[in-house]
């Protein structure tokens, strides 16, 4: 007998197949005992990397096994450190497209971002905002902030132009039409997004100010003022009105933020006020450039600062966003910030009051004789903890590397180099060691906030900054427009001969022409492409002229155009480029460790260990260290999980000795951080493996590891 079926039950058998169909399709999470998120950029708004996660532990970690992998549609560099939410993982491919995927199983759910329009950058990751009910997640894809639906990837109309905010928004008309870009998540607080920026380095950078979005609206909230104006505490710093000169710049925080939640305090790292080489154009200490910002997080209002660099021209930017912990000084807890460096350094501050952990000193520093120029009598220096990486004054002629063929020649080449600490660039050369990346760099410390232990890798390559006058533009009137321009824009990092310097990852543009045709290098001049910044300053004149410059096409002949002013600001003095001192081989030219692991205990400022991290690849001594981008992740079970190293290695320590406890070789490198989070009862730890950088493999795949 058939039973009979009412309106009811068919409404309720209906709503039931949809629930069931929805379930499928999104995998409806249901949280289970054990399971835990990594709901922000780098686990957390202190950003310190650390997981409450036991599963994995120093016994059973050797059982590591492959859980998933997923394929991106495109391969190369991936900087991501994805994020983990209700069972759905967040994440970015290497031509900047957002996506999620089942955290379980790495199965694809949406993706958002024209395939066949690849922006050729690179991004740290997403943001992610709920008010327990929606759920958005925040995403730049060039000069644009997107808001998306995190259910199904599409962009929600109500924000900014129809789900996207131009990241010019707020700017002064000075930055109008000039480069800018997001790498790294911006940070979010109750109801507000501030955004990182990257800039252009040279003298036509925008400035650098602070801003905080609505993550509703897309309004601009609040602005802070990097290059002060005129009232601003700050503006002294400068040379007059420098705020709205088109010669200085930049003074950005492109490395990301923390934010104390409970305080409403928002901790902001800036970079160098550009150029970065050059300061005769913005004479003065420069505030708010090099320094660690505490604000109010709701208004954007200065509560207090510290400067880590003054009047910076070494290119000394702060590359992470601060750790947030709790040290212990004379018997009482104090909530702190900790600031890691491309010097190498570590300063600890008050979170509250700004007041330093350890003393810290101001140490007489070399005048510039480059004309015009005028450095900072004195640099800040912490007295604890020890610099994490040697410094090139410390070094001598014995530290020239053992393994260089060519050890005599670096040795000849070394003595010519000025050394002295805080020696500032020169014509001859200046040794910078640690270099441009650091140190520290955007990968960041990982630390354990209740212990106050902070983990840091760090880089120990040298690099030469030398310095060049720059031609005037009565000697470049001389040249056609596409080889002038070339000159202005090109030179200082691809060579007078176009031929690059593959070993600094500055390639031969000498071929180009059998790589790309005009629209793609167009496109690659507009946009950039990695950390090469766009030009979009350029107008479209001098783009297709030096094209054909590139391509052997550009007549000999001097046309009108050609004899213009440059639309670049003049600076006397350049760079000749991001030089790395090398041996024949390519390996650092200095003795290793060229790569290092280090635990430090801010309680004290003293070390409880520092290894070797990594090895080079292509030489058969083991223990050098290697050069190393991306953070690492750090659990309560005492375990210190990363990868980052050019030999494409993903290990796991015991935090507490450094003891290697396991180790694999990933698809491709991982320079990227780590992200850890448990579903359905198991933990999991994932990478983004897109190789590419140091001469690595690329690669396209982000691979997930379990216990069995």
């Amino acid at each position: 007998m058939k039973r009979k079926t009412n309106n009811t039950t068919k409404l309720l058998l209906l709503l039931g197949s949809l629930v069931l169909a929805t379930s499928a399709y999104w995998q409806i999470y249901v949280p289970k005992e054990g399971d835990e998120d990594w709901a922000d950029y780098l686990g957390g708004a202190d950003r310190n990397h650390y997981s409450n996660l036991t599963q994995i532990n120093p016994q059973n970690v050797a059982n590591l096994k492959v859980a998933w992998t997923y394929a991106t549609a495109d391969s190369g560099q991936m900087q991501v450190n994805p994020l983990v939410i209700d069972g759905i993982l967040y994440g970015v491919t290497p031509s900047v497209q957002a996506f999620a995927l089942d955290a379980a199983t790495g199965k694809e759910l949406w993706t958002f971002g024209d395939k066949l329009t690849a922006w050729h950058s690179t991004s740290r990751g997403v943001a992610f905002w709920t008010d327990g009910r929606e759920k958005r997640i925040l995403h730049t894809i060039g000069s644009f902030l997107y808001c998306l639906d995190a259910k199904t990837g599409k962009p929600i109309p109500s924000f900014g132009d129809n789900g996207r905010v131009d990241l010019h928004e707020g700017l002064p008309s000075v930055a109008k039409n000039k480069f800018i870009i997001s790498n790294t998540p911006g940070t979010v607080f109750e109801d507000l997004i501030v955004m990182p920026v990257r800039l252009s380095e040279g003298a036509d950078a925008a400035p650098g100010d602070i801003r905080a979005f609505h993550v509703k609206t897309g309004k601009l909230v609040w602005t802070f003022h990097t290059i002060p104006y005129p009232n601003e505490k700050g503006y002294e710093t400068f040379p007059p009105d420098a705020y709205k000169n088109e010669e200085v710049g930049a003074a950005n925080n492109w490395a990301g933020m923390a934010v104390d939640k409970k305080r409403g305090i928002l901790y902001v790292p800036t970079g160098s006020a550009a150029y970065d080489f050059y300061g005769g154009n913005r004479l003065g200490q420069n505030l708010y450039a090099n320094c660690l910002l505490a604000l109010n997080a709701r208004t954007g209002e200065r509560i207090w600062h510290y400067q880590t660099m003054h009047h910076d021209v070494w290119d000394r930017d702060l590359p992470a966003p601060p750790n947030l912990l709790t040290v212990k000084k004379n018997g009482k807890n104090i909530d702190a910030v900790a600031q890691v460096t491309k010097q190498g350094y570590v300063f600890v501050f008050d979170r509250v009051t700004g007041e330093s952990i350890f003393p810290i000193k101001e140490v007489k520093a070399p005048a510039s004789d480059l004309p015009g120029e005028v450095t900072w009598a004195t640099q800040p220096i912490p007295t604890r903890p020890a610099p994490y990486a040697r410094q090139a004054y410390e070094l001598s002629d014995k530290d020239i590397s053992p393994y260089a063929e060519d050890r005599a020649d670096l040795l000849a080449r070394w003595k010519q180099y000025k050394k002295k600490r805080f020696a500032a660039p020169s014509r001859e050369g200046t040794v910078i060691l640690p270099g441009y990346d650091g140190g520290a760099e955007w990968g960041g410390a990982a630390a354990d906030p209740n212990e106050g232990i902070l983990y840091v890798n760090s880089n120990e390559m040298p690099w030469i900054l030398t310095m060049v006058e720059s031609p005037s533009d009565e000697a470049l009137a001389h040249l056609p427009l596409g080889e002038r321009t070339y000159v202005v824009s090109c030179r200082s990092c691809h060579g007078a001969e176009r031929k690059g310097n593959p070993l600094s990852n500055y390639p031969s543009l000498v071929d180009i022409g059998k790589k790309m045709d005009r629209v793609q290098i167009n496109t690659l001049i507009t946009n950039g492409k990695g950390m090469m910044p766009g030009m979009s300053q350029l107008s479209a004149a001098e783009k297709q002229a030096v094209i054909d410059y590139l391509l052997g096409l550009e007549k000999k002949e001097v046309t009108a155009q050609a004899t213009t002013k440059t639309q670049q600001p003049y600076i006397p003095f350049k760079s000749t480029g991001y030089n790395k001192f090398l041996d024949s081989k390519g390996h650092p030219a200095i003795s290793p460790p060229w790569g290092t692991l280090n635990a430090i205990d801010l309680n004290t400022g003293k070390y409880l260990w520092k290894i070797p991290f990594g090895n080079e690849p292509h030489l058969s001594v083991k223990g050098t260290g290697t050069e190393n981008y991306g953070g690492a992740v750090v659990t309560a079970s005492g375990l210190l999980f990363i990868a980052a190293t050019k030999d494409g290695q993903f290990r796991v320590f015991d935090k507490k000795t450094g003891k290697l406890l396991w180790e694999t070789t990933l698809p491709a490198a991982a320079f990227a951080t780590p992200a850890t989070y448990a579903v359905n009862g198991k933990q999991y730890v994932v990478l983004a493996c897109g190789g590419t950088k140091l001469g690595t493999p690329k690669g396209n795949q982000y691979v997930a590891f379990a216990l069995p």
